[in-house]
């Protein structure tokens, strides 16, 4: 179980077109989510946990988290390697490629 992560969401501006999170474990920072809020929803278009943390529960505790923060989670153009995951956190498969999480939760 990974110890206790936190985030840091980094808003769009002028550099980027993307919403930025940052996962640090302590004051490692061990991932990053690239993605795009709208109101409840987001979508991810890369969540990479960089490879010396992986296989640590880093990538399955944030999306438990976002999970908590989002209406509806969308993956985005989800890799074949990537699938058994998305699966396991209780995502389904949209038909597209992507795979959609339609949470109800509130903050």
């Amino acid at each position: 179980m990974p110890e206790r992560l936190t985030f840091k969401l980094l808003p769009r501006d002028q550099r980027s077109d993307y919403d930025w999170l940052n996962i640090d474990c302590g004051a490692t920072r061990v991932g990053k989510v690239r993605g795009l809020i709208d109101g409840r929803t987001l979508t991810i278009h890369s969540i990479n946990i960089f490879p010396e943390f992986e296989g640590h529960g880093y990538g399955r505790k944030t999306i438990e988290m976002l999970k908590e923060s989002f209406d509806t989670i969308i993956a985005d153009r989800v890799r074949y390697t990537a699938i058994g995951f998305w699966v396991k956190m209780g995502f389904t498969d949209a038909g597209d490629g992507s795979y959609a999480y339609p949470g109800k939760k509130s903050i």
